[in-house]
């Protein structure tokens, strides 16, 4: 076939520019729909979930009459992408902390995001395997591993929820057909979980009084600022400083790319874990880059700040939302009639325990800031950290407490807590002996993290003349 841009080339020339196309014109869509529908707003339900529910919506009815709207397999391919280059742009911005913070609490913010994880990881596995249990003789089995994918839903989004469900539907001993469109479903849950909770929560505190909308700093609302402290590069020079922040990306995805190469040529098990993590290396990579950078500047050898936080920030949520978009309009309704009951209870019991589970937490170690802490950390461990920003900035829209500080700082230890959940995923996945050893372990370390955040009241001799840090609203 001759080369040219005509139809006759329609894949090659036209097909991803067109699939791009809808998610962007399907964002507009739901963004206009969130403020038309007062109970969309009122809600937060985010912009990018209504549009991608549209899209599925209208593809699920072109299928009716043949015609196919949405290219599933690029749908999870964008969703796979967006997910590193969103983390790898996070990772990327400066870390500056705008409150004063207790090392204790960064460390306590970081142990209670893996008790989350692993209280979701072991619930979920303990449902579904008793699933499998009254299932295996039946027409329809519930896989015993599905229930592992409920932290990588709600923790961590649609990108990875799809990852391992392809992972484990690909693994034969699974015996599980997600096909991507299983983890896809559960993330798009916690973004309504999220959302309509977490509005439900604010209006109930309220209303009992314990709970009050903080004033907004006299600063107001942070802005990109073109050369604050005049070492910034400017706005448009011989390059824009939007492609230099977009080439520091591409440079963090190109370095986990190799990592990942190498790990999939090292040996059959480090290829095994290689290609679900596609976040992690790219994030790593991002630190890496911060690192060489912080050390060129220390040096002298670079004179001008390159990195630029506001920017980072724009790269990250345009890559969520896309994110977001492509993961609703990638669900294949076929492949879940299957799920139902294992996704509701899933769904249902995710929610209670995680619910139940930062309450108490926040409660106990964040005081004076338990309701912003709650929020925060909610929205984040059932949808993304940009709905848990939203409800937190409903009660404290000038960011007042040191929440965002801490999520900020905690992310390197939340990372290590994490770690045994992510390293575990491929060994629950090869057989149901397996599943029950890493049902166990993550119950376990959840009792460790638990211990841990809870140790004042625990051990309350030993900690009885340390007086506890309360934070204070200053006026």
């Amino acid at each position: 076939m001759d080369w040219d841009f005509t139809m006759a080339n329609y894949d090659a020339v036209w097909g991803f520019v067109v699939q791009l196309g809808l998610l962007l014109l399907f964002l507009m869509l739901g963004n206009i729909l969130r403020r038309v529908i007062p109970l969309f707003r009122k809600c937060l339900i985010p912009s990018a979930l209504l549009g991608g529910s549209v899209l599925l919506l209208v593809s699920v009815i072109c299928k009716q009459f043949d015609f196919t709207l949405v290219n599933n397999r690029l749908m999870q391919v964008i969703t796979y992408h967006c997910l590193a280059i969103g983390f790898a742009a996070m990772t990327l911005k400066t870390e500056k902390s705008t409150h004063k913070t207790s090392r204790a609490q960064v460390v306590e913010f970081g142990a209670l995001q893996g008790g989350t994880y692993m209280l979701q990881a072991f619930v979920g596995l303990a449902i579904t395997l008793v699933l499998f249990l009254l299932t295996r003789y039946g027409d329809h089995v519930i896989s015993y591993i599905c229930g592992l994918i409920l932290p990588l839903a709600y923790g961590q989004g649609p990108g990875n929820a799809l990852s391992w469900d392809i992972n484990f539907t690909n693994t034969s001993a699974a015996q599980f057909a997600g096909n991507g469109s299983f983890g896809l479903s559960l993330a798009s849950i916690g973004f309504v979980v999220a959302s309509v909770f977490g509005v439900l929560y604010i209006n109930l505190h309220k209303k009992r009084g314990t709970l009050f909308v903080r004033n907004a700093a006299p600063s107001g609302e942070i802005v990109d600022q073109a050369n604050p402290n005049g070492d910034e590069i400017p706005d448009s020079e011989s390059v824009d400083k939007f492609t230099l922040q977009a080439g520091f990306v591409a440079l963090a995805y190109a370095l986990s790319f190799g990592f990942m190469v190498f790990l999939g040529k090292l040996s059959a098990f480090t290829n095994s874990i290689a290609w679900g993590f596609n976040f992690l290396w790219a994030s790593l990579a991002a630190m890496l880059i911060k690192f060489v950078v912080k050390m060129l500047r220390k040096g002298k050898l670079m004179h001008r700040e390159y990195i630029n936080n506001y920017q980072m920030d724009r790269i990250s949520g345009f890559s969520f939302d896309l994110m977001i978009v492509a993961g609703v309009a990638a669900i294949e309704i076929n492949d879940i009639k299957n799920y139902i009951l294992p996704i509701v209870l899933l769904s249902f019991v995710g929610m209670v325990v995680t619910y139940a589970y930062i309450r108490l937490v926040a409660k106990e170690c964040f005081k004076g800031f338990e309701h912003e802490f709650f929020l925060m950390s909610f929205g984040t461990m059932t949808g993304t950290a940009s709905n848990g920003m939203i409800l937190m900035k409903e009660i404290d829209p000038g960011l007042r407490t040191p929440t965002s500080s801490l999520y900020i700082l905690s992310n390197f230890p939340a990372m290590v807590m994490i770690a045994p959940l992510l390293f575990l995923l491929n060994f629950a996945g090869q057989s149901l002996t397996n599943a029950v050893i890493a049902c166990a372990i993550f119950c376990l370390l959840w009792l460790v993290y638990t211990v841990f955040l809870f140790r004042r009241k625990i051990f309350k001799k030993r900690y009885q003349n340390i007086p506890e840090t309360v934070w204070k609203d200053q006026p």
